[in-house]
């Protein structure tokens, strides 16, 4: 088991390109494998409605759905719950930056 040690000034490459978990999980884990969303859907216990939304960006991944997910890929459940926080801040920031 690999450890994260979180340092508070702990923060990402700003260069490394942006993708919403819901992308992450689709191409980087469904599509290689050729993985339907209503079998995926069925193995993790997350409708297939919920799955669909999550990878079209229209929800996000919460505590119970990164459980789930970490149970049926390799990445564990810190992983997805830590994508979506990044992903989460960075719009957060950028939605900042345009109304100033």
């Amino acid at each position: 088991m690999c450890l994260i040690k979180i340092d508070p000034l702990m923060d990402f490459d700003p260069s490394e390109l942006l993708r919403s978990p819901g992308e992450v999980l689709l191409t980087d884990y469904l599509q290689p494998y050729s993985i339907p969303l209503a079998r995926f859907a069925r193995r993790t216990g997350i409708s297939l409605t919920t799955l669909r939304q999550i990878t079209l960006g229209r929800r996000r991944i919460n505590a119970e759905y990164a459980l789930r997910l970490s149970l049926v890929t390799d990445p564990t459940s810190t992983y997805w719950l830590v994508l979506q926080a990044r992903y989460d801040l960075a719009m957060l920031n950028a939605s900042r930056r345009r109304s100033t």
